[in-house]
């Protein structure tokens, strides 16, 4: 099993509205062959407006995969739309869960 964290560091002002498209998107992304238990959390003590989205996978080829052809879905094409202008920068960490 894999923990996968999308670590976005969102544009001042910009977590809140961040959030709410990962929050709109999670039941998506959910339905989705492999991905499991969306979190959307958010910084308390780290660097100002952190935006993390957790998922658990067994798979991680598959992840991949199917995370690539959900994206183009109508459905988070939509809710994500103006993602971009949101974000400054992030990165992606992926564990084993042992």
């Amino acid at each position: 099993m894999y923990q996968i964290r999308e670590v976005f560091q969102a544009k001042p002002g910009k977590a809140k509205d961040l959030v709410k498209m990962f929050k709109q998107a999670a039941p998506h992304l959910e339905q989705i062959q492999g991905i499991k238990k969306v979190n959307v959390l958010t910084d308390i003590v780290s660097t100002y407006w952190t935006v993390v989205v957790e998922m658990e996978t067994d798979n991680i080829g598959d992840f991949f995969s199917n995370l690539r052809s959900a994206t183009m879905s109508d459905e988070i094409k939509e809710i994500m739309k103006d993602y971009m202008s949101c974000v400054e920068g992030g990165k992606r960490e992926i564990f084993v869960i042992e």
